[in-house]
C-alpha cells in the first residue's frame, strides 16, 4: 500500500509516518515546511518520499497523489489564533487546502481519505443537568471576569461534565473550529460525488515527543513543557479544574493506522467519525502538576485569567474507535506525563512567515 501523509513533517504526521514505515507500508510525504510550524527544516525518515508543497497547489498536489492509493490528511493551521486578523489563513490552510486535495482525488480516482479533525468542532463537552443531557450556551465574559468558570443551565444550576461522544451536536465557537468542521463537511461531499470512503478523527488533547515549542498556537501541554525547560514556572488559566482528555501522539498514530485499514473495507461512500482520546478524564491543573513534578520545577501558578473562545471542559468517549476498529490506546497519563516532562521539543517556532 502506498500513503500519502500530508502534514508528514509535522508532530502528528510525523508519527503516522514512522508508525506507518514500521508496519511496513510505502509513504509519501507532502509538507510545505512552513515556518509557524516548524523551527528547523526536519529530515523525514529514511525510506520516504519527499515532496516540498503546499496543498494549497493543485499542481504540487496532483503530482504528490500519483501511485498513491490512499491518503492520510494532517496537513493543517492548528490551534486557537492569536487574534481574529488569524482567520484568513486558517481558512485558506485548512478549508481551501482540503477542497484542493479532495478535488485532485476525485481527477485522480483515489477514493480513501482519513481526515484530522479535532474535538473542538463539538464546543463545549457534554452536560447533565436536571432534566437530563443539556449543551449549555458560551461562557458570558461577566462571568468569567467574575471566576464563575463552569457552564450553568438556564436556571443557573450546576452540570455535571460527561463524555461526548460522536453523535452530540455539533457547535463550533472559534475560526480553527469552525475550518476543521468544514473539512469533516467538505470530505462528506466528496465521498457522496465520488463514492469515495472518508474517517474523520476528532483528536483529543495530542501530547507527547516532539511537539513544537514556544508558539501561542501549540497545545497546553506544549507551553507548560516549554515554560518549564526555560526554568518558568507553568501558569494555568481560570481555576485549573478544566476537564481534558490527553492522548499521546503514539495512540494517536495508531488510530490513524486503524482508521487507513478500515477505509480498504468499508462499503463506498461511507463517511464515519471517531473522537480519539484516551477515554480517562484528567484536569489542565493536574497536568501541570505531573510536568512540574517530573521535570523537578515549581509548583503551577493558578492566575484566574482566562481566554474567549475557550471551552470548559470537553472529554472524550472513543468507545466507538475501540469497539469498531479495535483500537486501544497503549499509553497511561502517567507514564506518558513522566516521559513527555524531559522528552525533546522541535525547535521554536515563527508565528507569523
Amino acid at each position: 500500500m502506498r500513503l500519502l501523509v500530508t502534514g508528514g513533517a509535522g508532530f502528528i504526521g510525523g508519527a503516522i509516518v514512522t508508525a506507518a514505515l514500521e508496519r511496513g507500508d510505502s509513504v509519501r510525504v507532502l509538507d510545505s515546511l512552513r515556518g509557524d510550524v516548524h523551527g528547523d527544516t526536519p529530515a523525514p525518515p529514511p525510506g520516504v518520499e519527499f515532496v516540498h508543497g503546499d496543498v494549497r497547489d493543485a499542481a504540487v498536489v496532483a503530482s504528490a497523489l500519483e501511485g498513491v492509493d490512499v491518503v492520510c490528511h494532517q496537513a493543517a493551521k492548528v490551534g486557537l489564533g492569536v487574534d481574529f486578523a488569524d482567520a484568513p489563513d486558517y481558512v485558506s490552510s485548512n478549508e481551501l487546502g482540503t477542497a484542493v486535495l479532495l478535488a485532485e482525488m476525485a481527477t485522480a480516482g483515489i477514493r480513501r481519505v482519513v481526515v484530522a479533525s479535532s474535538m473542538v468542532v463539538y464546543g463545549e463537552g457534554a452536560y447533565l443537568g436536571a432534566n437530563g443531557p443539556t449543551r449549555p450556551a458560551p461562557r458570558s465574559v461577566a462571568d468569567l471576569d467574575a471566576g464563575r468558570f463552569d457552564p450553568r443551565d438556564e436556571n443557573g444550576g450546576p452540570l455535571e461534565p460527561a463524555l461526548i461522544d460522536e453523535d452530540a451536536p455539533l457547535d463550533p465557537r472559534n475560526v480553527y473550529a469552525i475550518t476543521k468542521l468544514t473539512q469533516e463537511h467538505l470530505a462528506t461531499a466528496w465521498a457522496r460525488s465520488t463514492g469515495g470512503v472518508v474517517v474523520a478523527l476528532r483528536y483529543h488533547n495530542v501530547y507527547g515527543p516532539g511537539m513544537p515549542q514556544n508558539t501561542p498556537y501549540a497545545g497546553v501541554a506544549s507551553l507548560f513543557r516549554s515554560a518549564l525547560e526555560r526554568g518558568e514556572t507553568p501558569r494555568v488559566f481560570e481555576d485549573g479544574a478544566q476537564r481534558r482528555d490527553f492522548v499521546h501522539v503514539g495512540d494517536v498514530a495508531s488510530a490513524n493506522l486503524a482508521a487507513i485499514d478500515f477505509t480498504a473495507t468499508a462499503v463506498d461512500g461511507t463517511v464515519r467519525a471517531f473522537n480519539v482520546g484516551s477515554g480517562v478524564v484528567h484536569t489542565i491543573g493536574e497536568l501541570a502538576a505531573q510536568l512540574s513534578e517530573h521535570s523537578g520545577g515549581g509548583a503551577p501558578i493558578v492566575t484566574g485569567e482566562y481566554r474567549l473562545g475557550d471551552v470548559r471542559h470537553i472529554t472524550a468517549s472513543s468507545e466507538r474507535l475501540r469497539r469498531e476498529l479495535g483500537w486501544a490506546p497503549a499509553h497511561t497519563f502517567e507514564d506518558g506525563m513522566r516521559e513527555f516532562a524531559t522528552a525533546p521539543l522541535r525547535a521554536a517556532v515563527r508565528v507569523r512567515e
